[in-house]
């Protein structure tokens, strides 16, 4: 019988108030069962909320370097972990184990730098307009946080919400993916056991709660508690429209990463080798489901017809398989559900005038590949922009290739979608590559690189129905996570008035 686990709640592991369970099942092997996850209810939020609430008072008061201390065994013992993480993180989701090494490198990655910042949350001082009066400013924590988080970087996004939010002294309410349970309560785990080692016999239960569950469930219930602070959430648009209009009522702050449409842009002059590779990364890992995947290839004219040949050529050898055996570059979609929207958005495609289908197109079900839900790697040439292929998120291994004659083309076909997270530009012009760094609307440009692989200590984030304005990442992420308090010291020994016509 396949183990149950439980949720974090006040510092103990406890089963749902319901009693019910979710199976958790290896996509690329559905006989494959992992674990049995909580199905959670809103009583177990609120009991959540409530620890994270008293918790806070004295989380908050613990001083930033020794949050640090905690945040920097945190990392120690993902790093000791590593593999074990990567193996059963590929178990539960489909990639392959090269990629959730780097999952969990960029959660280990975001364990130090958020640890070193705990010495490095400055306020800014300023000059007062008053004689003998002093102005000082802090940056102070914000209270609970709710956290929902994605199924695609099981341990990465989470880490990027979770380590600066408590390292600012913020307490938390997390609520992972259902399809990847596992990974989320390995990284609570190790939370707990850090903060345990670091602070000891002053260890404060409800600092970080684990709430596994359904998003229509938990999800609805973090945005709308009355006592839940901010809010960071990766998804979807349409459900980061719903936390937004929910969690507004109450003022909450809220933080949304949502989707992406990038495209890559390879003009005449470009390295092609270098392009082909970061195209079929770009496209094909994490079997396109990345919010900053490869989805759309802009080709100029004069090198489309050849680049678009080898291009298929290398796509069609591409091994799927299971991500934790030798060999493979292509796991399954992740679910059965997601399968089967990709498949409809490339009959979508089919049917979309003058769009041709050159490679894929189809599941892929043969030997091995039978009990788990792959789609081959497709690529859809000669799609126009206004196409549904070329514009809506598809979320798989589906690539749209359009043509393009100048760079002013090719910067407004890959501007012509609602979203702006992700882009890139293969070119050897110096010139071009500004221009297009320039013009580009997106939250991230690569020159000569592909639209994937964000570092732990830039700002990740998008424009226009990518999200809300915020980002994830990098130092701008301490400032979602703290409040700015201005403080006045007046030491002249009189009232003296500010904001009053002193000249």
């Amino acid at each position: 019988m396949a183990e149950k686990y439980k949720n974090l709640i006040n510092g103990k592991w406890v089963e749902p108030t319901g009693g019910k369970y979710i199976e958790n099942r290896n996509p690329a092997n559905w006989d494959d069962v992992i674990g049995l996850y909580p199905a959670s209810t809103v009583e177990d939020v609120d009991t959540a909320v409530a620890a994270a609430k008293a918790a806070f008072e004295k989380w908050r008061l613990v001083p930033a370097p020794k949050r640090g201390d905690v945040l920097k065994i945190v990392g120690d013992k993902m790093l000791t972990r590593k593999d074990e993480i990567a193996f059963e993180m590929t178990r539960e989701m489909g990639k392959v184990f090269a990629e959730t090494k780097g999952d969990t490198q960029e959660g280990i990655d975001t364990a130090y730098y958020a640890a070193s910042e705990g010495r490095r949350l400055f306020g800014l001082n300023a000059p007062s307009e008053l004689p003998n009066k002093m102005n000082l400013s802090f940056r102070v924590p914000i209270g609970v946080g709710g956290f929902i988080t994605p199924w695609n970087f099981p341990m990465a996004i989470p880490t990027w919400k979770l380590f600066p939010a408590l390292i600012c002294g913020n307490t938390a309410v997390f609520k992972p993916a259902e399809l990847t349970p596992k990974t989320a309560h390995t990284l609570v785990e190790i939370i707990d056991e850090a903060m345990h080692e670091v602070l000891g016999r002053d260890y404060i239960p409800g600092v970080i709660n684990l709430v596994h569950g359904k998003g229509s469930i938990i999800g609805e219930r973090i945005s709308n508690h009355p006592d839940i602070d901010l809010i960071s959430f990766t998804g979807s648009t349409a459900v980061g429209k719903r936390i937004n209009e929910v969690a507004g009522a109450s003022l909450k702050r809220v933080s949304l990463e949502l989707g992406g449409k990038n495209a890559q842009i390879v003009m005449d002059d470009a390295n092609q080798e270098l392009a082909l590779e970061a195209v079929l990364w770009g496209a094909f890992g994490t079997t396109g489901q990345r919010c900053t995947a490869t989805s759309r290839l802009i080709l100029h004219e004069k090198i489309y017809d050849e680049f678009l040949e080898k291009l298929i050529a290398r796509a069609g050898k591409l091994k799927l398989g299971y991500g934790n055996d030798k060999g493979v570059d292509v796991g399954p979609c992740v679910s059965e559900s997601q399968r089967k929207t990709v498949d409809e958005y490339v009959q979508i495609g089919k049917n979309e005038d003058k769009a041709k289908l050159v490679l894929g197109g189809e599941f892929a079900s043969d030997g091995t590949l039978k009990g788990g839900w792959f789609y081959k790697p497709t690529i859809f040439a000669d799609v126009k922009p206004e196409m549904r292929i070329a514009k809506e998120e598809i979320f798989g291994p589906v690539l749209a290739v359009i043509k393009t004659n100048s760079l002013e083309d090719a910067v407004n076909i890959l501007n012509n979608t609602k979203y702006g997270l992700s882009s890139s530009i293969f070119t050897n012009n110096v010139n071009d590559a500004f221009r297009a760094v320039r013009d580009i609307r997106a939250g991230i440009t690569y020159v000569n690189g592909a639209t994937i692989g964000a570092e732990a200590h830039m700002p990740f984030g998008g424009v226009k129905e990518t999200g809300n304005g915020h980002r994830e990442g990098g130092w701008t992420v301490y400032d979602f996570y703290t409040e700015w308090k201005a403080v006045y010291i007046d030491y002249s020994g009189k009232l003296q008035r500010a904001q009053i016509d002193n000249y």
